[in-house]
């Protein structure tokens, strides 16, 4: 990346409106440290601007300070830890010690104890997840109703929401592109447990106050879903203003041309903080067993009442959950996408627990080595 340097082109003054009303974000307007963060602040508190990640970069980073928008680069430490655990990378939404030093330069210095993570597998297919958010409140799973919607990735996006500590919302739009958006909004809330399903139409304004009120002020909110799905201009529209590009729309499929490629925080009038996400294309779990459990609550439910206790819900007699499909209670495509879900989990854990293995390994032959250097140094100084 080329010379840190201090990046204006969004920061404005606190009365600033780059955006006719709609910022990228004012600091520290909407923002609360969680307690743990600002507790980990303190050590740098001497030295150090507390700041909030806005935008990922290649090697650095845009910070939200008191002083405006910063472009730093990430120091040592962060480096280091993030060598041995990529979700220890710096993402948006992070609260994180900045500093400046007197020959210009601006460092990250620290990553500061994140209260939720939107965690995603890496594209590099490794053990590590991939933090898409930071520090956030509210998902909003954002699907489509034109074309008809995709249940199963709706049902994966929520393991993935309730895998972050956040809640999840679930946000059907386009609902102005078909005959009966209400009966397709029940339709996949009947699959949707603890959560609840909006009908929305940004073009008609349908269902957009419902969604307004439920981004409160100091909130944090981030969107999930395919490319076409709508979540720029979801964003543009809770925010008053284009500040997201809104790609076209290839005719053949009606799907999105994939427009956001960096992870961003906007302020909207009200105070609140969205974070938009890039298009999702292939969505890896890092979750575990709890999360599946939270989206499958029915299957749950069933699987209690089974005659074994450890019934794999595939021929066993007395299998409740069996018996629902056959009696209609049930469809088996969902028991199918539960148990492809609870496999990729199991996965992810053996991944997981094989990289242990290999530091723990890798620790000891370290240890093993510096040993000997000791020794071996030891001898010559005799």
């Amino acid at each position: 990346m080329s010379h840190p340097r201090e990046n204006n082109s969004h920061a404005q003054s606190h009365d600033g409106n780059p955006h006719n009303g709609a910022q990228i974000i004012p600091f520290p307007t909407g923002h609360v440290p969680a307690t743990e963060a600002a507790e980990a602040f303190r050590p740098y508190a001497g030295s150090h601007a507390l700041g909030r990640v806005s935008r990922v970069e290649r090697g650095g980073a845009e910070v939200l300070t008191a002083d405006g928008e910063l472009l730093a680069t990430y120091g040592g430490d962060v480096l280091a830890a993030a060598a041995t655990d990529r979700s220890r990378f710096p993402a948006a939404g992070d609260w994180a010690a900045v500093r400046r030093w007197p020959d210009g330069r601006i460092t990250l210095d620290a990553v500061l104890p994140r209260r939720t993570a939107l965690v995603r597998d890496g594209v590099d297919r490794t053990s590590h997840g991939q933090v898409v958010a930071a520090n956030i409140d509210l998902v909003v799973i954002v699907e489509h109703l034109d074309p008809e919607p995709d249940v199963g990735r709706i049902e994966r996006l929520l393991v993935l929401a309730w895998g972050s500590g956040a809640t999840p919302l679930v946000v059907l739009t386009k609902a102005d592109l078909v005959p009966d958006a209400e009966g397709m909004r029940a339709e996949v809330a009947r699959n949707v447990f603890g959560v609840d399903v909006l009908a929305v139409s940004v073009t008609e304004g349908d269902g957009m106050d419902e969604l307004s009120r439920r981004l409160t002020p100091e909130m944090t909110m981030t969107l999930v879903g395919p490319s076409g799905a709508g979540k720029s201009t979801l964003v543009n529209t809770l925010a008053g203003a284009e500040v997201m590009p809104i790609g076209d729309v290839r005719e053949r499929d009606g799907k999105g041309r994939h427009t956001t490629t960096h992870r961003e925080l906007i302020t909207l009038p009200g105070g609140g903080v969205v974070i938009d996400t890039p298009g999702v294309r292939a969505v890896g779990l890092v979750a575990d067993d709890e999360a599946i459990a939270e989206v499958f609550q029915d299957i749950e439910e069933l699987a209690a009442e089974c005659r074994f206790r450890d019934c794999s819900h595939m021929s066993e007699p007395g299998c409740a959950v069996l018996e629902a499909i056959d009696d209609g209670e049930l469809g088996e495509d969902r028991l199918l996408r539960w148990r492809k879900l609870g496999r990729e989990a199991a996965y992810q854990a053996r991944r997981a627990d094989a990289r242990l293995r290999q530091q723990e390994r890798n620790l000891w032959k370290q240890r093993e080595k510096a040993l000997r250097q000791h020794y071996q140094h030891k001898g010559r100084r005799r």
